[in-house]
């Protein structure tokens, strides 16, 4: 097949594809009616609007709800007693600890910055 064959057949196409865009089949009305009544019965119940829990639903329900108070609770017992390696900033926001009693050999890279050489 040469370029200009393939050009010819290109708009030969075109042309069908515009023929058939301008004339669309039409869907008859009882098949139409049929479909949306089908989809209206496989749609979920809308909830009430508003009560003591709709915000409970825009979070996700039940485990969306558990996953914000697990990292809640995770959130302030790292920022309670945080693990070894890491600053207790609680602790230097109420005064309990000052920045320079933090060890941070461990965190300049094992003390290799101070070396000479």
């Amino acid at each position: 097949m040469t370029r200009s064959d393939k050009n010819t057949s290109d708009t030969e196409i075109e042309t069908l594809f515009a023929a058939a865009r301008s004339a669309p089949p039409a869907v008859p009305d009882a098949l139409m009616a049929s479909i949306l009544a089908d989809a209206g019965q496989m749609q979920p119940a809308q909830p009430a609007q508003g009560g003591v829990f709709s915000w409970l639903r825009a979070l996700g329900g039940g485990p969306g709800v558990g996953g914000l108070v697990f990292a809640t609770c995770v959130g302030f017992w790292i920022g309670v007693a945080p693990p070894a390696n890491l600053p207790d900033l609680a602790g230097q926001l109420l005064n309990l600890q000052s920045s320079t009693d933090i060890d941070d050999s461990d965190l300049t890279g094992f003390g290799w910055d101070i070396e000479e050489g």
